[in-house]
């Protein structure tokens, strides 16, 4: 389903109509501190992080960094051990610190099924995947000539709150490129954090998407405040498909 679409004077203006409300699910202390220490020192020690995104057009400082790789390894965490509770084998996150041009090749795997998780805020109720990384075909272009996986057999949708963002830019975070660690860890284990599973679909699914022309335009402003900084294909959650679906089929 396409996104309600609005002309006006300032700009496109784009509106989610097929949403999914969050339903939280406690994430334990343990878990984020695993996802803490491994965005710390991705940001803000050795390893290295894309400072834009592509085809974006600003620079990320290591406060934003962290943001994004905190969430995304929350919630790589959380659905490693959602699949381990429901005695599914599934690899466990990969902790590795890379440098420049070196990442893992794909987020997770069950049953030689590669699985690229995607994670968002509790509000979001979108799938975003960046137009310039992903071919008309569900390849992921980065990927091509690297030797890794370029196609992935599910993309999964894990939504967390509280959304870290909000909280480093209230505490005036966000853009900055220090940040004590000791202020990181006070920050975020004084938050009661959960998670739900928004969804899954597959690549035949995105490659319809791409095909619908399912596209968020790079500085389209998405449900009134969020300017979109890069071109992405999207498909909202309420056309996602249940996670007990992909379960059963399993």
């Amino acid at each position: 389903m396409k996104l309600d679409y609005q002309k006006r004077p300032n700009g496109d203006y784009y509106f989610v109509n097929n949403k999914k409300p969050f339903k939280g699910i406690l994430i334990n202390e343990a878990d984020l501190k695993n996802a803490l220490d491994f965005a710390y020192e991705m940001s803000f020690g050795i390893g290295h992080h894309r400072s834009t995104r592509t085809g974006g057009q600003y620079g990320r400082k290591n406060g934003e960094k962290f943001c994004n790789i905190f969430q995304g390894k929350l919630a790589e965490i959380v659905l490693y051990n959602f699949f381990k509770s429901k005695s599914i084998a599934c690899n466990e996150p990969d902790f590795g610190i890379y440098g420049e041009g070196i990442w893992d090749d794909a987020d997770l795997e069950i049953y030689n099924k590669k699985i690229n998780v995607k994670s968002a805020a509790s509000q979001s109720n979108l799938l975003l995947l960046e137009t310039k990384d992903w071919s008309n075909n569900g390849q992921y272009l980065p990927n091509l000539n690297n030797g890794s996986a370029n196609l992935y057999d599910y993309f999964i949708l894990v939504r967390i709150n509280p959304d870290i963002k909000k909280i480093f830019r209230s505490k005036r975070l966000m853009y900055t490129d220090v940040i004590p660690k000791t202020d990181i860890e006070e920050i975020t284990f004084a938050q009661t954090w959960s998670y739900d599973i928004a969804g899954y679909c597959t690549t035949e699914n995105l490659v319809q998407a791409i095909a619908n022309n399912n596209i968020l335009p790079q500085n389209s402003i998405l449900n009134e405040y969020t300017k979109m900084d890069a071109e992405n294909y999207y498909i909202q959650c309420g056309d996602m498909k249940d996670i007990d679906e992909l379960l059963k089929s399993l």
